[in-house]
């Protein structure tokens, strides 16, 4: 084989690829873009805003992001993971002791029986016991309501995090599509370069040989 053909060949080969990684580079900005655009959409639409500095807690202080997020609104995924992690989940184990949902569940359900068995049988606590089953079912129903909004702004952020990758990896493509192409372009100069008679491994002649007479 002549080795202008060969470098031609290997040069269109990395054409080839070059624009099969330009190709996916593009999918995948497209996708990081977006990811990114839906999320802020749907976080703006939520319009929650981070507290200002001066009405932080001194709990909420200790929590840099609410610190760095300070009266900011919530548009990005990264922030969103901060709402629910250093606001959300703060402020939820203050709420029941650090119970969840669940847990909360074992000691409403035995409230209640109480208080049925309480109204059956006319106790005097059962007024206390109405009591403290409105404050167990308040607790649920706020921890419901955390844990749901707190979930729903992971998964955002978990969401927008795909899109970051796409957006890395969209690079990493056109980066490699950008080194396959030069190395295309250095093929073909290499190959005009080269005369057309040329082989790509000549087999060179060995010494003569000897006749030896009997």
């Amino acid at each position: 084989m002549k080795r202008r053909t060969l470098d031609l060949m290997f040069s269109l080969g990395g054409v080839a690829i070059a624009i099969l990684l330009t190709v996916a580079g593009v999918v995948l900005t497209a996708n990081a873009n977006f990811a990114t655009d839906y999320v802020t959409s749907q976080l703006a639409e939520q319009n929650i805003t981070f507290k200002t500095l001066d009405t932080l807690t001194p709990a909420e202080r200790e929590q840099p992001g609410l610190v760095e997020n300070a009266g900011q609104k919530l548009t990005t995924g990264k922030q969103a993971e901060v709402y629910a992690l250093q606001f959300i989940g703060l402020h939820l184990k203050n709420t029941a002791g650090g119970k969840t949902y669940a847990d909360l569940g074992v000691p409403q359900s035995q409230l209640r029986a109480q208080v049925a068995e309480a109204t059956k049988n006319n106790d005097p606590n059962l007024a206390a016991l109405q009591q403290q089953l409105a404050d167990v079912t308040a607790q649920r129903e706020t921890m419901f309501k955390g844990e749901t909004l707190r979930g729903l702004l992971l998964t955002t952020y978990g969401f927008s995090e795909f899109g970051t990758k796409a957006g890395q990896a969209a690079l990493v493509a056109y980066l490699a599509a950008l080194v396959m192409a030069l190395l295309s372009i250095a093929g073909f100069v290499h190959a005009f370069r080269t005369p057309r008679t040329e082989a790509f491994a000549p087999v060179e002649a060995g010494p003569a040989r000897e006749k030896i007479n009997a």
